[in-house]
């Protein structure tokens, strides 16, 4: 079975889940940084101030006022709120009930990222994380194609328009090295930072961002308002297209996300297939076991035309587009012969 169905009741719970993390990430957006106080002392006067890291990484410390009971007040509750996850119940009932997780160490990196505005500055989570987001989302928990070591992130780069304030930059660097995890930008032969991360000393800690391919192959897209580096890939522009949001779960509460269109990511899945190089079999076999989960998704639960849109869209695009996409096809077809001549695959 390439996937079963979540319970009327873990659906309910991810979807209320959903909208309790979008309200608390808006609120934590317009409130301000996450941050703590501190007191000081200054010529024998106390005082307090709120510490801070901004966009860029950098630490602030912003005056609060002379030490006094309304400023311990405020701090008080402020300690108190600080302690407080309201995701955490709501994440913890959902997962029991059979919505899928990422790993600890993962989610760290996709909620700092979040926390640190990459979301909202147009990013995309893509790869296996998107997929299990993707099961979640349409309410079933997929069989198989959920194992990876990869956190994957994509941007659609120069071709986003980022809703941002005019002075708000962000830098994806250093939010990553504020997780003191040990991840370290793998270099280029120019001495440049490049488009993925690695922790030498735990090869599950791998992140690669990447983007559309443009004219210019193999040269990395360099994006200094995000403090980014991505990688261009051959039909990444297809997964950036239409993209929707979701929830990514874990053991320490849930974050938003942009999601790939989950029919678009399947047809990508097909076209990139053939594109995997010898040393990256089981990555192609993976992409094959979730383009086979998602189009037996459309087949039994629907609609089939989103995903034969998507499919249509893909043969659109010229003759190296068609070739790559029915070898892909052919491909998922031999694994997955029950989704033959059964109303998917339609070219109109």
């Amino acid at each position: 079975m390439r996937f079963s169905d979540l319970s009327l009741t873990a659906q309910t719970a991810y979807a209320e889940l959903a909208e309790q993390t979008h309200v608390v990430e808006l609120d934590a957006a317009l409130s301000g940084f996450p941050g703590a106080f501190h007191k000081r002392t200054i010529k024998g006067r106390e005082y307090w101030y709120f510490g801070y890291r901004d966009f860029n990484g950098k630490g602030r410390m912003a005056y609060v006022g002379p030490d006094s009971g309304r400023v311990r007040d405020l701090v008080e509750r402020f300690a108190t709120l600080k302690s407080q996850k309201p995701l955490l119940p709501m994440a913890g009932a959902a997962i029991s009930l059979g919505c899928e997780v990422v790993a600890s160490k993962h989610f760290r990196i996709i909620k700092r990222l979040s926390e640190y505005g990459f979301f909202r500055a147009g990013g995309l989570l893509v790869g296996t994380h998107a997929f299990i987001a993707m099961g979640n989302l349409l309410g079933v928990r997929w069989g198989e194609g959920q194992r990876t070591q990869d956190v994957d992130f994509a941007h659609a780069g120069r071709n986003v328009s980022v809703a941002l304030p005019a002075d708000l930059k962000l830098n994806v660097h250093d939010a990553l090295t504020s997780l003191e995890m040990g991840l370290l930008p793998i270099r280029q032969f120019d001495g440049g930072a490049g488009a993925q991360y690695r922790n030498p000393s735990d090869p599950e800690l791998r992140l690669d961002f990447v983007t559309a391919q443009h004219r210019k192959a193999g040269v990395p897209v360099v994006l200094p308002d995000l403090g980014l580096v991505l990688e261009p890939l051959k039909f990444m522009e297809f997964s950036l297209q239409g993209s929707t949001q979701g929830c990514v779960l874990a053991r320490e509460g849930a974050c938003m996300v942009n999601l790939p269109d989950p029919a678009r990511y399947a047809v990508h899945k097909l076209i990139i297939y053939g594109e995997r190089p010898v040393r990256e079999r089981t990555k192609a076999s993976k992409d094959l076991l979730q383009a086979a989960c998602l189009a037996s998704f459309y087949l039994s639960r629907g609609p089939v035309e989103h995903f034969n849109g998507a499919w249509r869209d893909a043969l659109s695009r010229g003759r190296g587009w068609q070739v790559r996409a029915r070898q892909g096809k052919a491909a998922v077809l031999s694994l997955a012969p029950e989704l033959a001549d059964n109303g998917l695959w339609d070219e109109g």
